[in-house]
């Protein structure tokens, strides 16, 4: 016998796993510079050299004690030099002991999800989100409470929000930059958020936090940066990756950074920690958190992803398609003409274009396009993308 929710999920691939599979297949058959897979968010520009330096470096040390297990929460080294990049970059104070490891933003959300699931907890996605948080979800128990999208500015729905906020809510979910949608959420949002869910959660009698998803949280353009949620909300919980702005997704690297103006901070921290046990989701692999105990300080290399998603979203927009602009990450959404995402995504497949239909992502009616491929391959693209608008009538 097995758990019937778990086994479907199994068999339910993801729609991104499932198009970059295919990608690989068809470019077997009619090669891979005919095949334009802007499917998955897999970085394109390869991790900065000194990762691979320190790496070289640390396995000339002593290898019993690089290979190691780490203490539950990770090794001392690492969380204090995240905490002191924590502080020097946002002016707030953080300690060593805020920090616990885990193996990249999945395990820290889902840690952290399975630490507020009390009896009939609800937990709120601002669609568009991410397309595995219902999963994530699911193994805690707690329920999800989508917020519609504002399919304008792709900020904050406040009026929907409200009313979807009881005494079950327990947490919301904020992923700023956005995956799908590439947007930052403003001060002015956030901002507001936080004063709605101060007042909520004096109504019902209990904080309900923020889980701030932040694997994008330096992929930003224009001058733009993500505010430091905990300064504008104090219970916000951060869910930290290293995949992508270090290149280095199949690594598996993050944190959990839970502030001490949170409240009850202590006891939230540890009800994480044991959740993390419960799911096996302790000591993350020591060469990882020692890598990137010495490379903090370390930022992306924009300028590909930037040129990129300039030179789709204004080439896309010349044929007549409506695209969201994207002001972080590497994902830009574009409409369906006819409104119909999974129509549009077949259609872009004929013509060996890959992209993702956003009725997953909680955002019907648009697609999602990786903009963390080759800039060749987007110039390669570029007429099928026009047989694409002109089959529409664009």
């Amino acid at each position: 016998m097995v758990v019937d929710k778990y086994y479907k999920m199994g068999i339910a691939k993801s729609r991104i796993r499932v198009l970059f599979e295919y990608g690989m297949d068809q470019a077997e058959k009619v090669g891979k510079e005919n095949v334009f897979d802007f499917s998955i968010g897999n970085p394109s520009v390869p991790a900065p050299e000194a990762v691979a330096d320190t790496v070289r470096e640390l396995l000339e040390t002593d290898p019993i004690a690089l290979h190691g297990y780490t203490p539950a929460g990770g090794c001392a080294e690492a969380r204090e030099s995240i905490a002191a990049d924590v502080c020097k970059r946002t002016g707030t104070k953080v300690r060593p002991d805020n920090i616990f490891f885990t193996c990249g933003a999945a395990p820290a959300m889902t840690s952290c999800m399975h630490a507020v699931a009390v009896e009939n907890a609800e937990i709120l996605l601002i669609a568009p989100y991410f397309s595995e948080y219902p999963a994530y979800a699911a193994s805690s128990g707690l329920k999800c409470v989508v917020v519609p999208p504002d399919t304008e500015h792709f900020q904050i729905r406040f009026d929907e929000l409200e009313k979807r906020i009881n005494a079950n809510t327990q947490a919301l979910i904020v992923n700023s930059p956005n995956n799908p949608s590439g947007v930052i959420y403003s001060v002015e949002t956030l901002q507001k958020l936080a004063e709605l869910l101060t007042r909520k959660s004096k109504e019902i009698g209990h904080p309900i936090y923020i889980f701030s998803d932040e694997p994008y949280r330096e992929l930003t353009y224009d001058g733009l940066d993500a505010p430091y949620i905990p300064s504008i909300y104090p219970n916000t919980i951060i869910c930290y990756s290293y995949s992508k702005i270090l290149s280095m997704p199949g690594e598996r690297i993050g944190y959990i950074l839970v502030p001490d103006c949170c409240e009850d901070s202590e006891v939230v921290f540890a009800a994480i920690a044991g959740a993390a046990r419960a799911l096996g989701h302790v000591c993350a692999p020591s060469l990882w958190q020692r890598v990137v105990a010495r490379n903090t300080e370390l930022r992306p290399d924009l300028a590909t992803y930037d040129a990129n998603r300039k030179t789709l979203y204004t080439e896309l927009t010349k044929m007549g398609f409506r695209c969201v602009k994207p002001q972080g990450a590497f994902y830009m959404m574009v409409a369906a003409p006819d409104g119909n995402s999974e129509g549009f995504s077949e259609r872009a497949k004929e013509l060996n274009i890959l992209a993702v239909p956003c009725d997953g992502f909680g955002c019907p009616g648009f697609v999602r396009f990786s903009t963390c491929v080759s800039p060749a391959m987007i110039q390669r693209s570029l007429p099928s993308f026009q047989k694409l608008a002109q089959s529409y009538g664009l």
